[in-house]
């Protein structure tokens, strides 16, 4: 009977611990998921604009579609007269550390604009060296993809690799190339890129990021 009594004894000690544990836990998240999807939502805008050109007078809230059996999400920008001039992709790439997800920016042409690293895994002081200001990403600026390739020049294309960091420059150009895929196909839609919005009050109203689009430093 004695032994029987201890192990209901610490079977509900063990219960009444894991209920606490879970309970502090519940109550943190609850605490802080707010702060952590705003936190999130902020750094995507300011992604968001980074990538766009600078005459983006307003960013439509996020849209998707479908390529393949993959679905990608993106935002159309306007100029001030409702005229779209850009769309910013997501795209996410495999890396030597892990998923890398990059958002590349396109004008209407279908040059791109810029490119942000949203998060990644990669060896730090290597291919972590995607995520630098001025470094390897820079030459994706004003990169046109019907003029070069988007490979490293190792596999006969125009991308200049990180020093001892192939794999991640390899998986940053196939992104690119996918985002480029991406845009190509937003571009048959029924709004394309090319043609101007019929009213742009109603094209952007109440889905857009921000009527005043400042770029971040």
């Amino acid at each position: 009977m004695a032994v029987n009594s201890s192990f209901k004894n610490m079977t509900l000690c063990l219960f009444l611990i894991c209920f606490v544990c879970s309970s502090l836990l519940a109550g943190v998240y609850a605490l802080t998921k707010s702060p952590i999807e705003a936190a999130a939502k902020a750094k995507n805008e300011a992604a968001i604009k980074e990538v766009l050109p600078e005459s983006a007078a307003s960013i439509e809230e996020e849209r998707s579609v479908t390529m393949g059996d993959k679905e990608y999400t993106y935002n159309l920008a306007y100029d001030a007269q409702g005229n779209t001039i850009g769309c910013a992709v997501n795209v996410t790439t495999l890396g030597f550390g892990g998923p890398i997800l990059i958002k590349v920016g396109f004008d209407s042409e279908g040059v791109i604009y810029n490119t942000k690293v949203l998060s990644q895994s990669e060896t730090p002081g290597l291919g972590a060296k995607c995520t630098e200001v001025g470094g390897f990403a820079e030459q994706f600026k004003g990169f046109n993809p019907a003029e070069k390739k988007l490979a490293v020049k190792k596999d006969g294309g125009d991308v200049d690799a990180i020093t001892a960091s192939t794999i991640t420059s390899r998986a940053y150009a196939a992104g690119l190339a996918t985002a480029v895929e991406v845009f190509q196909t937003i571009a048959q839609t029924p709004m394309p890129l090319a043609s101007a919005c019929d009213d742009c009050v109603s094209a952007c109203d109440g889905d857009v990021i921000s009527n005043e689009v400042e770029k971040s430093k």
